[in-house]
């Protein structure tokens, strides 16, 4: 399932750069958080979560304090490679060009919350096309603003991996011409086209047959491996599921019960069981899914014995435990344990 704008699971890097640069115009950070709920401090922690619509307001508040014309500009080109964490690493280790750009698209989630991105080969050209998401409420502005900054971006991530003399062809935008529309050829150094009927990021195809500086096959393996385990968390933590998964880990002792966590969602048990099938779950698998994960992290981790274990999950004894491990894993958990098997559940 997709996350919602709502789902506090991304990196919080592009509203510290808004708040960066909104600082360098003397905008204090205060303002710049306007309606954001975060304090300056929380900028600064890799623990820090945000949403899609966090960051949709981050954009608001420089639309409306910034006088640069081109802020959108000029804050996507402070993103690189380092600031997309391991999905920026792996992207950086992969060993040709082309599988670079597949692999970007296809995990792009983990760094564009707010975007549709596609990427294709047409003749000797290579084209990254770039949609706002439709579930974002957003005006002209704030999808100018988006597409903006989406557009540099890609730019300052082919020049960190391609070179500093990588630069577009074209650029098409689904947007209205500007009245200094010269400002942004003059970022780009190539044409720009204006009232298409896509967001098109354009550029030579024979970039592609070049050889990458710091590719290397296994690193990229482990980081695409790292990579597969942050998009599962990513959607895990997305949407009423994401929200019905944190309130069974805190009880995981006690169990709580379908109809506390509806009240405690403000639903009614119908309605939260309807938002559960649309997601493709149910109450009942999440719960077998989290103590499945649990159990075996237990025992494949910890000295804890089995009975602490079926306590720690809320069992009522060791053998309905044993029971329940062995429907997860075809094995007991003894001899899980003196296997050292790891295993995905």
């Amino acid at each position: 399932m997709n996350p919602s704008t709502k789902d506090k699971i991304y990196s919080v890097a592009k509203i510290a750069t808004i708040v960066d640069l909104l600082r360098d115009e003397g905008i204090p950070a205060k303002e710049a958080l306007a309606d954001i709920s975060l304090s300056p401090e929380q900028l600064r922690s890799p623990a820090t979560k945000v949403s899609a619509a966090q960051v949709l307001q981050s954009y608001r508040n420089a639309i409306k304090l910034s006088t640069h014309p081109r802020f959108a500009y000029h804050a996507g080109l402070k993103s690189c490679v380092s600031t997309y964490g391991i999905y920026g690493l792996a992207i950086l280790s992969c060993t040709d060009f082309r599988n670079t750009m597949a692999f970007a698209a296809a995990y792009h989630q983990l760094a564009t919350p707010m975007m549709e991105i596609c990427f294709k080969e047409e003749g000797s050209t290579a084209v990254w096309i770039v949609t706002p998401t439709h579930d974002l409420d957003i005006d002209d502005r704030l999808y100018r603003f988006i597409v903006e900054f989406q557009m540099a971006v890609h730019l300052s991530l082919h020049r960190n991996i391609m070179g500093p003399a990588f630069k577009p062809a074209l650029i098409d935008y689904a947007l209205r011409r500007p009245h200094d529309d010269g400002s942004g050829t003059a970022f780009f150094d190539c044409p720009i086209l204006y009232d298409k009927p896509e967001n098109r990021f354009t550029f030579d195809a024979a970039w592609l047959d070049r050889r990458p500086d710091y590719g290397n096959e296994l690193t990229y393996a482990e980081l695409r491996q790292l990579c597969d385990g942050l998009l599962k968390q990513l959607k895990l933590g997305a949407g009423v599921a994401g929200e019905v998964r944190g309130l069974i880990l805190a009880n995981l002792s006690m169990p709580i019960e379908f109809k506390r966590i509806a009240k405690y969602l403000n639903m009614s048990e119908r309605s939260l069981r309807r938002r559960l099938q649309e997601e493709g779950t149910s109450f009942r698998q999440l719960a077998d899914e989290l103590k499945a994960q649990i159990a075996i992290k237990y025992i494949r981790d910890t000295d804890l014995s089995v009975e602490e274990i079926a306590f720690a999950l809320g069992f009522g004894d060791a053998a309905s435990f044993r029971h329940a491990f062995r429907r997860w894993t075809n094995a007991t958990p003894q001899d899980y344990r003196k296997s050292g098997i790891r295993r995905e559940t």
